[in-house]
């Protein structure tokens, strides 16, 4: 009889990080942050150093309130790393079956702590001009609602678009719209311009450096190997104290005449938050495959279909579709050859933010994609749960519009009950709840669905802070 490895199972060699590289990653860590708020307390053996004096004195970091996942990475076109649409980094398929990770090796153990980064205030006029200027957009850079503009939307030309609120998200497209035909001239309507081989990679990282620069990431790893028909993709992925960074990146696009034609990113320069205790790659592995399984899954069949035997070009148990008799469905297994320690996106009160994480690299099949899985370090102790939804019995918010202190909330109710709605307010997020009361004295009532608006007062203007919906935990769209 076989028993189930564990989830950290090693059955490779031995691919520990080397100790130079793991002490230099913690060096950067500790030298960044100036200490840790939580040194004192998990360093062992140090006896009271000076150092750890000062580390105790330092009041301990809240806990980190993270949100509901965060979507796929922005960048100028999806790549191998990307999930799929609305799956977020680390997190498995929800429509497709469990995924169990495997280590090939020995995992490495990472910095005992590390900060969380976040962008915060606003973007300046001058830092939208410089990047404007590496763009080769001429003009000033003008409002238009929250967001800065350089270039024209109308007709043939470049158009710069950068939010002002941070992260200060930009987007450059190049239009080639060809202009109408002068009167009294000859010209071809709906000709373009014929089409060309991509640019070398090396051409195109050169192209893209100018803009990488003024965007503040001329330090980022450069990957050139995406095509999109004939432009190539420079995606850039920034290191941030060090540490490698996941869903960050700025994708910049270059055509085959080498000219910068599209691409976007974040302007506003990332700051240093809380410091917090780390869990090493084996725990973190751990956590991820218990996720990937489902709360209070552990029992989850793992052995395949309990179907007899299949005939010729029937579904084999091992095939992916194949549904165990209890219903579940059968892991996929994936090996993971890689783990570093680094940076990747989450929410966290509403506002995108880089969290201490696991980056785990990953395949299915030998010699199969590689992928990029990513599982938060920090220590759950130090975790805030998130808030569960309200009953399904209110109301889910479809979307708001906002003026000042005022929001106003759209959702679908019916006519034979009242509806109140209320606002829970903290420093980067409002969450709206939608409560239903049936009216008393109906005994009978036509079902017909309205869309409804009810009004909130906030305690503090909208500003830069996000709309969740309570009833189902997401983002509410802006009308």
């Amino acid at each position: 009889m076989s028993t189930e490895r564990p989830d950290n199972d090693v059955t490779g060699p031995r691919r520990r990080r080397p100790p130079l590289a793991v002490a230099s990653v913690a060096a950067a860590v500790l030298l960044a942050g100036g200490g840790g708020a939580y040194w004192a307390s998990t360093a062992a053996g140090d006896g009271g150093t000076a150092d750890s004096g000062a580390a105790a004195d330092r009041k301990p970091a809240p806990l980190l309130a993270l949100d509901a996942p965060a979507d796929a990475p922005d960048s100028a076109a999806s790549s191998s790393d990307t999930p799929p649409p609305g799956i977020a980094p680390g997190e498995p398929d929800p429509g497709g079956p469990p995924v169990i990770y495997r280590a090939a090796g020995e995992l490495p153990d990472g910095p005992d702590e590390a900060a969380v980064h976040h962008a915060r205030g606003t973007v300046a006029s001058a830092d939208v001009a410089r990047l404007a200027k590496a763009l080769g957009i001429p003009g000033t850079p003008r409002t238009e609602g929250t967001s800065w503009v350089v270039g024209d939307e109308d007709g043939p030309g470049a158009l710069l678009k950068v939010t002002k609120q941070a992260p200060g998200t930009w987007t450059f497209a190049r239009t080639t719209t060809p202009k109408p035909c002068e009167s009294g001239t000859m010209c071809t309507n709906g000709a373009s311009e014929p089409g060309g081989d991509p640019v070398s990679e090396k051409a195109a990282k050169a192209a893209a450096v100018p803009v990488l620069k003024a965007a503040g990431q001329d330090d980022a790893a450069l990957n050139a190997g995406q095509l999109m028909g004939d432009v190539r993709v420079v995606n850039a992925d920034p290191k941030i104290d060090g540490l490698p960074t996941y869903g960050w990146s700025t994708g910049v696009q270059v055509g085959p005449d080498g000219e910068v034609t599209g691409g976007s990113g974040h302007l506003k320069a990332l700051e240093k938050g809380d410091t917090y205790p780390a869990v090493g790659a084996d725990e973190a592995l751990k956590q991820l495959n218990a996720a990937s399984r489902g709360k209070g899954d552990a029992d989850r069949d793992v052995g395949g279909c309990a179907t007899p035997v299949p005939h010729q070009g029937e579904p084999k148990p091992s095939d992916p579709q194949c549904v165990p008799s209890n219903g579940k469905r059968a892991p996929v297994e994936q090996t993971v050859e890689d783990a570093v320690f680094g940076l990747a996106l989450n929410y966290v009160d509403g506002r995108q933010t880089l969290v201490p994480s696991w980056l785990f690299t990953v395949r299915q099949a030998p010699g199969g994609p590689e992928n990029t899985v990513t599982q938060v370090a920090v220590d759950p102790k130090f975790i805030e749960k998130p808030d569960v939804p309200t009953p399904s019995g209110d109301r889910k918010v479809t979307s708001y519009g906002a003026d000042g202190r005022t929001l106003e909330v759209t959702f679908w109710g019916g006519v034979c009950s009242t509806y109140t709605a209320s606002a829970k307010e903290s420093a980067g997020q409002v969450r709206i709840s939608v409560t239903e009361k049936p009216q008393e004295g109906k005994k009978a009532c036509i079902m017909i669905a309205k869309e409804l608006t009810r009004t909130v007062t906030l305690e503090k203007p909208l500003g830069d802070r996000t709309v969740i919906d309570a009833a189902s935990g997401g983002a509410v769209p802006r009308t």
